[in-house]
């Protein structure tokens, strides 16, 4: 215990200069709560607002995807470029070192496989695993459209309440449902429909046309799905065109493990994110880095 005779009384109160009272640097985030404010800024980095996104939990409905039959050779290698690292519990425990300084963003939804219908997914971890692993967000599939939208919707709604109690945010991951286009008008009813329900921020498709619409109309962030594997120059473009028009990152797996250098791709893809390089100086980088390699 101090000495309390020693104990010096206090002259810096800087009573001419008012404590700050900043706001949260993310979309849509002030009004949360400090911990859960915590885990998105591990998740964005402070600096751009922006976050990469790994995304390599393909698996838990498709099993081992090509690039990901290895984790431990073909992704571990990746993995210190990425900002987050969105995977499933089995992989996490079995394979990523604890070490990992990486945020990690947990699957937490699942049930079906690639022989069933994808929609009728339930809630398939309990909050104590996400609070054990220490993850910065839980990630749940939202199918709007789909035959089990509703059990989808009251699936991420779960989640966003018991996360909300322990700090830890909810990712809607939207599914392009099978009777409605793949348009702006679709992902604007999607995304608006996972944020008005309490989803931290929001995980969705590019197009072409009107996706600025998307994002501005969404009061959380969205970050990009990859989707499908195209050329690395076309998914530099598509990575850049969402940056401009909104997005608040990325979330990219098969155009990354899938690259001839995945290893160069993930920098390019960096570099266009958080630096808003454009998608030639990108692809530049990706080829000097992938010679290199």
């Amino acid at each position: 215990m101090a000495d309390m005779d020693d104990l010096k009384e206090g002259k810096k109160y800087y009573t001419d200069t008012p404590q700050k009272s900043d706001g949260f640097f993310l979309k849509g985030s002030n009004s949360l709560d400090w911990g859960m404010k915590n885990r998105l800024s591990r998740i964005f980095n402070p600096k751009s607002g922006r976050t990469v996104m790994l995304a390599i939990d393909h698996g838990y409905f498709q099993g081992p995807t090509t690039g990901l039959e290895r984790i431990d050779l073909n992704i571990l290698p990746i993995v210190p470029y990425a900002d987050t690292l969105m995977l499933t519990r089995g992989i996490l425990r079995s394979i990523v070192p604890p070490s990992l300084s990486q945020s990690v963003v947990l699957r937490v939804s699942g049930g079906t496989s690639i022989l069933k219908e994808l929609s009728n997914e339930d809630i398939a971890v309990d909050i104590e695993d996400s609070i054990r692993l220490n993850v910065c967000a839980m990630a749940v599939q939202v199918f709007i459209g789909g035959e089990f939208e509703k059990e989808s919707i009251i699936n991420m709604t779960k989640m966003v309440d018991i996360g909300t109690r322990y700090g830890i945010p909810t990712l809607a991951v939207t599914a392009v449902g099978k009777d409605m286009a793949r348009d702006a008008r679709y992902f604007r009813l999607a995304t608006r429909i996972c944020a008005e329900l309490g989803a931290q921020y929001i995980k969705s498709y590019y197009i072409e046309e009107g996706f600025e619409t998307v994002t501005a109309s969404c009061p959380v962030p969205i970050v990009m799905a990859g989707g499908k594997k195209i050329p690395e120059f076309d998914a530099l473009k598509m990575a850049y065109n969402a940056i401009q028009q909104g997005a608040s990152g990325v979330d990219m797996g098969r155009n990354i493990f899938q690259a001839e250098s995945p290893v160069a791709m993930i920098q390019a893809v960096k570099a266009v994110v958080h630096d808003n390089e454009t998608p030639e100086g990108a692809f530049d980088l990706y080829n000097t880095l992938k010679h290199q390699g």
